[in-house]
């Protein structure tokens, strides 16, 4: 005769409780495989980290000591403390490349948002030919940082280009963008806000996310179009917008390339293109000041973490956040 069923399970029962650690008793922890696997994590992570240590994190050490140092490139550094700072702040040059950079940031990065985002609410409605739109809208952020780009920039703000010409044609007499100290910083401002395709797709891709719902029960209750986009589109996109403008500011505080080729390397005239990483290059390989230009570069880095942090400040007036409204 087999075993009865009740006295099978008590059978069982038991047999958990004796493996089951005593009362008071810690459980013994699970073993877990040794140190191979985070071995062979490490190993993969190498190149980066090696990357990281030697072309990051190195670099950023050694500028550190050189800004407080008198250091040519050539002989020793020699430790001068505060003085590179000193030095710069009572330089007249440094003053006026603060201006150009700040007079840069604050007239170029609004007129590419807000060009950015009028593409992009028209590239948002349903229309044939969308997708080739996009596409040609976009084009301009892949190639407009190159060298060549900004030559043929310069090509066509010129005395006698087109751009000229076409001024001419018009009754006026202004002559050339690229030689007038007045206008050339306005040339370097067309030429970001046309390269307004990457935040464009960033706009895009906020407004696709906003329900239609809203816009229906809007134009219900007799919102018309401004109303609907000040109250609707706007609010909902504040922090898709909040990131473009992060973003789009630090890059403006990085203008080089534009500024230093479409001068032929002055940064004029009259410096008037003198932005502040086009001198911090002239006093770094030029001149081979390389410790007043790691302080420069410091106080660059000071300077957009400064705007940085106002920026993060400000968004909790301006930013809503859908979890912050549930």
């Amino acid at each position: 005769m087999g075993t009865p069923p009740m006295t099978q399970l008590e059978d069982s029962v038991r047999q958990v409780a004796d493996k089951a650690p005593a009362a008071g008793t810690t459980p013994s922890p699970v073993r877990r495989r040794g140190g191979k696997d985070g071995l062979i994590g490490y190993l993969f992570m190498s190149p980066w980290i090696a990357g990281f240590l030697l072309l990051t994190a190195g670099p950023m050490v050694a500028s550190l000591y050189f800004a407080f140092t008198d250091y040519n490139l050539f002989d020793s550094p020699k430790w001068i403390g505060l003085g590179n700072f000193s030095e710069m702040f009572a330089d007249p040059r440094w003053r006026t490349s603060v201006e150009v950079t700040a007079k840069y940031v604050l007239i170029g990065t609004p007129l590419k948002l807000l060009l950015a985002l009028g593409v992009a609410l028209l590239l948002a409605q349903s229309r044939r030919g969308q997708a080739f739109y996009r596409a040609a809208f976009y084009a301009p952020s892949l190639v407009g940082a190159s060298v060549s780009v900004a030559i043929v920039w310069r090509a066509l703000f010129s005395d006698d280009a087109v751009v000229d010409r076409a001024q001419t044609f018009l009754g006026m007499d202004v002559g050339g963008w690229i030689g007038d100290p007045a206008w050339i910083l306005y040339c370097l401002v067309a030429l970001t806000v046309w390269q307004f395709g990457a935040p464009m797709v960033i706009f895009l891709a906020g407004l696709k996310q906003v329900p239609k719902e809203l816009y229906e029960a809007a134009q219900v209750d007799g919102a018309g179009p401004w109303r609907r986009f000040w109250h609707i589109t706007l609010p909902m996109i504040s922090p898709v917008m909040f990131f473009n403008v992060l973003l789009e500011t630090i890059h403006s505080f990085q203008i080089f390339g534009s500024a230093y080729i479409m001068s032929n390397g002055s940064c004029g005239p009259a410096d008037a293109t003198l932005v502040y990483t086009c001198y911090l290059y002239q006093q770094g390989f030029e001149n081979s000041r390389m410790g007043f230009a790691s302080a420069m570069a410091w106080m660059l880095l000071i300077a957009v973490g400064l705007v940085t942090a106002v920026l993060f400040w400000s968004q909790r007036r301006w930013v809503h956040y859908e979890e912050a409204a549930r």
